[in-house]
């Protein structure tokens, strides 16, 4: 007679990830290593069963402490640039079962919070670990998955956009409120002409470079204050130049 742990079968369960015969294998090896108790029962435990498999269970309740630490842990490593301690983490959650498509959302998070325009293929990548994960699930899902680990820990650094749009929003959520300026309003509809909708609109193609200075926001404002991090020093580089010719059009 034998009896299995709970905590044993489950740790079976996930480390065979599905696959019966590796399961089956595992409770063989415990019948014949394992010595009957004074019953005459063969009680598996998380030990034997650790054993047997040959993979240790990684303390972690995905509904706890430990799934929250060290998934802050693994985006912090990111952050940081650091990609061994990233892999360390993402690491602990695979073989704790997390869920493949929990850590690609923190990854395309991190892609735009924290590398944002400095990388832009950030985001591509990290998207694409994303729907290559729900493709091929466990475990295969961990090498496009720490492909994208590696490459938004080394890749350069800025939260421009991120801010960016926090700015935004606590300009709206304090309460200014902008009409939309009549030259940039809709002028298709019927009465739109009447109305004065559009008028006066200059349509950037029109002009050298696609550009033109234009006011389209109708007042002074500043959200977005580019980086010299990676690509984003050559945004800047045009973003300065398009305000300073915003400037010289208001004179």
């Amino acid at each position: 007679k034998m009896e299995v742990k709970p905590e044993a079968l489950e740790h079976l369960a996930r480390i065979s990830d599905g696959d019966a015969r590796k399961a089956l294998n595992s409770l063989e090896i415990a019948a014949l290593t394992t010595v009957p108790d004074g019953e005459g029962v063969i009680r598996v435990s998380m030990e034997v069963a650790e054993e047997c498999i040959q993979k240790k269970a990684i303390v972690y309740d995905a509904d706890g402490d430990q799934h929250y630490d060290t998934i802050s842990a693994f985006i912090k490593s990111i952050r940081g640039s650091d990609p061994d301690a990233a892999l360390y983490w993402l690491a602990k959650m695979i073989l704790a079962g997390e869920d493949p498509r929990f850590i690609t959302r923190r990854l395309m998070i991190s892609a735009s919070e924290d590398i944002g325009l400095a990388d832009p293929m950030a985001l591509v990548l990290s998207t694409s670990a994303h729907q290559a994960a729900e493709f091929v699930g466990w475990p295969e899902a961990r090498i496009p998955i720490a492909e994208a680990t590696v490459y938004l820990a080394t890749a350069h650094k800025s939260n421009s956009a991120y801010t960016a749009i926090n700015s935004a929003l606590e300009e709206v959520k304090n309460g200014r409120t902008i009409p939309v300026p009549k030259h940039l309003r809709d002028g298709h509809y019927s009465g739109a002409e009447r109305l004065g909708n559009a008028e006066g609109y200059k349509y950037s193609h029109d002009y050298e470079g696609h550009y033109v200075a234009q006011d389209y926001l109708g007042v002074d404002a500043c959200f977005y204050e580019p980086t010299e991090q990676g690509v984003e020093k050559k945004i800047k580089d045009r973003v300065l130049h398009w305000r300073s010719l915003q400037e010289k059009a208001k004179t």
